[in-house]
Formats: structure tokens, C-alpha cells, sequence
């Protein structure tokens, strides 16, 4: 800048330029293998250790899943109850502990798995913490008759998802206060997402113009207008024959 004094202009030396910004400090080396510790990481399977270490009755294994993947937060811990029963205080100890506090209930879900009929079926529970923005899972095994705890007193929106996993494996939760199907309609018989349910299914909804309201009839697949090949996967038909035309004389 230019300033006038008794007649002489004057320029001001530029601002000196602020000090660079030191560089973040690289993570500490591990000595024994020469590359840098994954903090986060550590901490996980410090975290696991420690659930193991309070809750030895009723958490009978534990695994961090995809750890190194620094994309998606270093993986997610899954924890096996080996006791359906021990689902209830598994999942207060991780909503109410200060080192926990999974206080968000993301869902519940099954897997089956027909091979393994003592284990069939896989319950997951699916928990978030905000305040350490975890994420981690709760499972356990069941057969067709072993009933699962209910959730619902302890997170209210494991309501229609526990409904939800009735409706479509058959896995029944005790003391939830209104277990019912969710998905599919009253009458219907059976559980759709069974591996060993036909993708048809047994009956079929339809409107009856007679009696002016939705009927239920077996299903029926007609095999008309299909050829089979079964050397080939793919439908196969036949070209259409060509008829020549009469010649006139």
C-alpha cells in the first residue's frame, strides 16, 4: 500500500506469509513387523476382548469382519451367543454400558440353513452406536422348535422386524406383545423365505367376479404352449412349418 507523508509516497513491506502447517505424525511402527499399527483396529479387538472378559457365560465367540477395511470404518464386530436365552442380557450390557451404548436398533433378520437342522436358522441383530459410530452384531443359532427372546422390551423397534422374520422363517419370539404375520395375508400357510418353500408356492389369491371377493385356490401352472429340452437349459420351440401354396393350373 501507498501512503502520503509531507509529500513523499512510502510503500509498505508485504505481511509476512504464515508459518507452514507441520504435517500429521505417521501412526506409530509396530517393531516386531516394521509396519505402522492399525489404531483402530486395536481398539476393536480391544473392545472384543473386553466383552468376552465381562460376559464369559453367554458370549461363546467373537470376530471383527473385513478389519482392514479402511473404507468402511475397519470392519464390524459380530458377536455368537451360543444360548438363545442369553440374547436378552447381551443386548442390555451393549445398550446401557458407557463403553457401549448401542442404543439404535437397526433391524433383525435370518438365515437358513436347511444342510444343519440343529442350527438352522440364524438370528441377527443388527445395533448402532452413535456416540462412538460403531456398528456391531448379535447372532445366534436356533432349530425350527427353539423359541428366541423377544427384543422388544428392550429397543421398541424390534417390533415389526421380529414380526417380520416370524412371518417369513417361522421363528417364534416370546413375550412379544403382538407376534403375527406382517407380510402375508391371513390364511396363508407356511413360511416364503424357507429354502425349502417352492418359489410357486401352495395357493394363489385372486378376485371371483361371482361372489364379489378375493378367493384362495391351489396353485395350478399350466405346461401349454412350452417344450422342454432337457439337454439344454433354455426353452427350445420348434420353427413354425411352412405350408407351399397350391399351384393353379
Amino acid at each position: 500500500a501507498t501512503h502520503a507523508r509531507k509529500g513523499r509516497s512510502t510503500v509498505s513491506p508485504p505481511p509476512p506469509s504464515p508459518p507452514p502447517r507441520p504435517s500429521p505424525a505417521p501412526p506409530p511402527a509396530d517393531p516386531a513387523a516394521g509396519a505402522p499399527i492399525n489404531t483402530k483396529l486395536e481398539s476393536q479387538k480391544a473392545f472384543v476382548s473386553s466383552l468376552i472378559s465381562m460376559l464369559p457365560k453367554h458370549i461363546t465367540g467373537a470376530a471383527i469382519q473385513k478389519a482392514h477395511d479402511t473404507a468402511h470404518n475397519h470392519g464390524e464386530i459380530v458377536l455368537d451367543v451360543a444360548n438363545p436365552a442369553s440374547l436378552t442380557p447381551v443386548l442390555r450390557f451393549l445398550r446401557d454400558h458407557n463403553s457401549a451404548l448401542f442404543r439404535t436398533f437397526i433391524d433383525v433378520t435370518a438365515t437358513d440353513f436347511p444342510s444343519n437342522p440343529a442350527r438352522r436358522f440364524r438370528v441377527t441383530y443388527n445395533l448402532l452406536s452413535v456416540k462412538y459410530n460403531a456398528r456391531i452384531r448379535v447372532q445366534t443359532f436356533v432349530d425350527e422348535l427353539t423359541p428366541v427372546p423377544s427384543a422388544v422390551p428392550l429397543f421398541c423397534g424390534a417390533d415389526w422386524f421380529e414380526r417380520e422374520v416370524w412371518d417369513m422363517y417361522g421363528v417364534y419370539f416370546y413375550n412379544h406383545p403382538d407376534l403375527r404375520r406382517i407380510l402375508t395375508d391371513y390364511g396363508f400357510e407356511g413360511h416364503p423365505q424357507r429354502k425349502d418353500f417352492p418359489l410357486s408356492g401352495y395357493v394363489e389369491v385372486r378376485y371371483d367376479d361371482k361372489e364379489k371377493r378375493v378367493v384362495q385356490e391351489p396353485v395350478e401352472i399350466t405346461q401349454e404352449y412350452r417344450s422342454f429340452d432337457y439337454s439344454s437349459p433354455w426353452e427350445v420351440f420348434s420353427e413354425p412349418k411352412v405350408v407351399p401354396k397350391a399351384v393353379e393350373k
